[in-house]
């Protein structure tokens, strides 16, 4: 049995690109996005309990224990395989809320992996990413666990190589509503389609910038001021976070020391494999 005291990654990601080539009948929006993972996020331990009650034992501020994603999937998980196993989950909260980094689906995605050997309930990858699904549309990228190019509405996923550049991130110390975003009149949803091969070379843009900024002006600062550093500085998902990549570890920390102290930031390097994976795998852990 793992000890109680490991912490399980649920790292953040960033969209290099999000185009919207539609909208579903039911009301969601059909996406083309490449994820990649940042070896930087949120980390969760897991006390397995015999009495079959989830509970969170680290207290979030604005996210109350039943609304919490992290709860919501181990319940899932645990109704889903019939498990008698209960848990006592505890938080070390890093990604900021609101902040486009995915920090929300990521716990979720790290719950259902880790609950999911813990528990011993035998459920493949993508049996997990199934149940992910169901919780937010960025799930299954992290239950995957690799880069991708993903479509639809998040469940069409392909594995896809891209440079491991190191990144800065930029949070304007602000909490975007992605339903507000998203629900914007002016949003463009009629991108034209793209296929893998396409993404070679380009530089693609996030549709939701526009309306972001719209919104937020303090996200139409913080581009402009990354984009004095880096041309390609750009907002991942609906925002808030703005990143900009670049060839090494100096030059993302040289700009980190000239960030405006009304700003958060960070510098990580993304990753193609999960840093939830290599930690499963170094103990001995594997899901097909």
């Amino acid at each position: 049995m793992i000890d109680s005291s490991v912490y399980w990654p649920a790292p953040a990601k960033l969209n290099l690109f999000l185009h919207i080539t539609g909208r579903r009948a039911d009301g969601y929006h059909l996406l083309q996005s490449v994820f990649q993972f940042l070896n930087w996020g949120d980390e969760l331990a897991f006390e397995i309990t015999e009495n079959g009650q989830i509970s969170r034992q680290t207290e979030i501020a604005g996210v109350a224990e039943a609304d919490d994603l992290i709860i919501r999937a181990a319940r899932l998980l645990q109704q889903s395989s019939a498990t008698k196993a209960g848990a006592r989950i505890s938080v070390k909260k890093i990604l900021p809320m609101g902040g486009g980094l995915g920090g929300g689906s990521s716990d979720a995605a790290t719950t259902l992996v880790v609950l999911n050997q813990l528990w011993q309930c035998g459920l493949s990858r993508q049996q997990l990413a199934d149940l992910g699904l169901t919780l937010g549309a960025d799930v299954p990228v992290f239950i995957h666990g690799v880069a991708a190019f993903v479509e639809g509405v998040g469940e069409r996923i392909s594995a896809i190589d891209v440079p491991e550049k190191w990144f800065f991130v930029l949070h304007p110390q602000i909490n975007v509503s992605t339903a507000k975003i998203f629900n914007d009149s002016g949003l463009t949803r009629d991108c034209a389609a793209i296929r893998i091969c396409d993404l070679s070379g380009a530089v693609l843009g996030n549709v939701c910038e526009a309306i972001a900024c719209k919104h937020y002006p303090e996200i139409a600062e913080a581009i402009e001021w990354l984009s004095g550093y880096n041309r390609h500085a750009r907002m991942t998902g609906t925002g808030a976070c703005v990143f900009a990549e670049f060839d090494s570890q100096h030059e993302a920390e040289e700009l980190l020391q000239r960030l405006p102290e009304k700003w958060q930031g960070f510098v990580a390097k993304g990753v193609n494999q999960s840093p939830l994976y290599q930690q499963l795998a170094a103990n001995g852990f594997v899901i097909p």
